[in-house]
């Protein structure tokens, strides 16, 4: 016989041998082909290894003697010690990485899709359909990320902290805000979102955006699986976030650093725990805003040569404190303008005035 022969001769040897295991195999009870499935899977496994390579004549003619080769291959697999197992694991993380990938790659989507307030007729007219399409699923995946965020989040007649947070850190936001802006204008009839929230839904530009059938399309991203009063608690912790992100202003920083000059200047007595120092305490909202050229902005205003700017051990919030014996009868110290401010100022004079933009489309209400 040729070395093809005697490969196909084991082959068919083997083969047979799996059938009749099959065969045997499928008349037992559900139990008992579980506990062999492992075995019935290998041995699959070593059919369809023949199938592709070749024994020495020497190899085919050793297990072609044995009155059952598949099943004497099959033990001394099981012997041997592999790594099968790290296999498993490792597929197992790289599914697990290759999801997070995707989400996290979601995500970076959602988060750089820019906001197109124009309606679908705006977006036909100009080419623009494809930016529209993007957006309007943006939009409808921040409606539903608020949803979940209200649901998460609302425990014992509280809403967290955290869930504004949540949604803006995936999503930005000028879009948190569109979609919130959109959701309190079609629940203007309310009463439960507050008057301060729907005067401001009506500063955003939302456009009317209805088929020639009379079907709004922003309605499909208005926030409505949760009560609007919840609604309203989101949107006051959106517009938080809103005011602790925004800059400083040289005006806020200004007005800050008068605020804690008349309040030295107010105390008869010493103030301190120890009753060793005037104190006044640094607003929580400026500090949340401020950077830290903006705190020496602030302490530079201040005109006292013992000022120190400190935490206290029995109180929250930080402090000024002063020397009893400063002089608090002094005027605030005027600030200095920074050099690049000033070039920016004096670039943007220079620079040519700009067309004003025509105003677009139908803003609803």
């Amino acid at each position: 016989m040729t070395n093809e022969e005697k490969n196909t001769a084991l082959y068919e040897k083997i083969f047979a041998e799996q059938e009749t295991y099959r065969k045997w195999l499928l008349d037992q009870p559900p139990e008992e082909i579980l506990k062999h499935s492992y075995e019935y899977t290998v041995r699959e496994d070593i059919v369809l290894s023949l199938e592709y390579h070749d024994l020495t004549d020497a190899q085919a003619e050793a297990l072609l003697k044995s009155p059952s080769p598949l099943g004497d291959i099959f033990q001394e697999f099981e012997q041997r010690e592999t790594d099968y197992m790290d296999n498993v694991f490792d597929s197992m993380v790289c599914r697990a990485d290759a999801v997070i990938e995707a989400e996290a790659e979601k995500r970076r989507v959602l988060l750089e899709t820019p906001v197109y307030p124009y309606p679908a007729d705006h977006a036909l007219e100009h080419e623009e359909l494809e930016q529209y399409r993007a957006s309007h699923e943006a939009n409808v995946a921040c409606k539903e990320a608020i949803e979940t965020a209200i649901r998460e989040n609302y425990h014992d007649n509280r809403l967290g902290k955290e869930s504004a947070r949540e949604v803006l850190d995936a999503f930005g936001m000028e879009r948190t805000m569109y979609v919130l802006a959109n959701t309190v204008r079609h629940k203007d009839w309310d009463g439960r979102i507050s008057h301060s929230n729907k005067e401001w839904a009506r500063t955003i530009p939302v456009y009317e955006n209805k088929d020639s059938w009379g079907n709004d399309h922003n309605a499909s991203f208005v926030v409505d699986s949760c009560n609007p009063g919840l609604t309203d608690l989101f949107l006051n912790q959106v517009r938080r976030e809103q005011h602790l992100r925004t800059p400083l202003t040289d005006e806020e920083i200004q007005t800050e650093a008068a605020r804690l000059l008349a309040e030295l200047q107010a105390q008869k007595e010493p103030n301190s725990p120890h009753g060793t120092h005037f104190m006044a305490q640094i607003s929580p909202d400026f500090l949340e805003r401020s950077s830290t050229k903006d705190t020496d902005r602030l302490m530079a205003m201040l005109p006292f040569q013992s000022m120190a700017f400190s935490g206290l051990d029995d109180r929250k919030g930080h402090f000024v404190l002063i020397s009893k014996d400063e002089d608090r009868n002094q005027p605030l110290k005027k600030p200095r303008r920074s050099v690049r401010k000033n070039l920016q100022k004096s670039s943007a004079k220079q620079a040519p005035g700009t067309a004003k933009k025509k105003k677009t489309e139908r803003e609803t209400r």
